[in-house]
């Protein structure tokens, strides 16, 4: 298990340059013309990084706002307030969207961000951002019985949230590593 915790740095090293590099774009000023379809920020698709470790499980998934609540500026309206209200309570239970109904697992740590779940923190700098905004989900769950973890079932995210149209998945789990794009179509990956 240790060797899959030293992998894990080599995994995720793809995403960190797209994510360095989409960090580079947003400090100069940009036009949308210059993003491409290589962009980290892509409407309608989302990464997600899953680790398996004995009995703990880790899940990151990184999305544009888009998809998840149909909008990425600063909520204002009231329509707007109750979509990020209704993204995040669904957010804040990882299990069905995850379909991770074996295993025995319950969250040890959540943490969920995106500008727009900052509501008292409406800076002068967040407008630029607010074009491109990202919400970040992080979750550790300790499983009391993770050889029941079969497989990943994001039909149910993809059902919740319909504007995400797909989702690139890198898995380190007792089987090695492995990587696949889900779609509403083919939402699982086994362990």
């Amino acid at each position: 298990m240790r060797r899959l915790l030293l992998a894990l740095p080599f995994a995720l090293l793809p995403l960190a340059a797209l994510a360095a590099e989409h960090s580079h774009e947003h400090d100069h000023a940009h036009d949308h013309a210059e993003h491409s379809s290589l962009d980290a920020h892509e409407h309608g698709a989302a990464q997600l990084n899953v680790v398996l470790d004995g009995k703990v499980l880790e899940l990151q998934l990184e999305s544009p706002a888009m998809n998840l609540v149909g909008f990425e500026h600063a909520a204002k309206s009231d329509a707007d307030k109750a979509k990020v209200a209704a993204a995040r309570s669904q957010l804040e239970q990882p299990q069905p969207l995850f379909g991770l109904n074996a295993g025995d697992c319950q969250i040890s740590k959540q943490e969920l961000e995106s500008p727009l779940f900052a509501e008292h923190k409406h800076e002068e700098h967040h407008d630029h951002d607010s074009e491109h905004s990202d919400i970040h989900a992080h979750y550790t769950l300790d499983c009391q019985k993770p050889e029941e973890l079969k497989q990943l079932n994001l039909g149910e995210l993809f059902k919740r949230f319909p504007a995400t149209e797909k989702i690139q998945v890198q898995l380190i789990g007792p089987n090695g590593q492995q990587g696949m794009e889900l779609t509403p179509a083919q939402p699982t990956l086994s362990f």
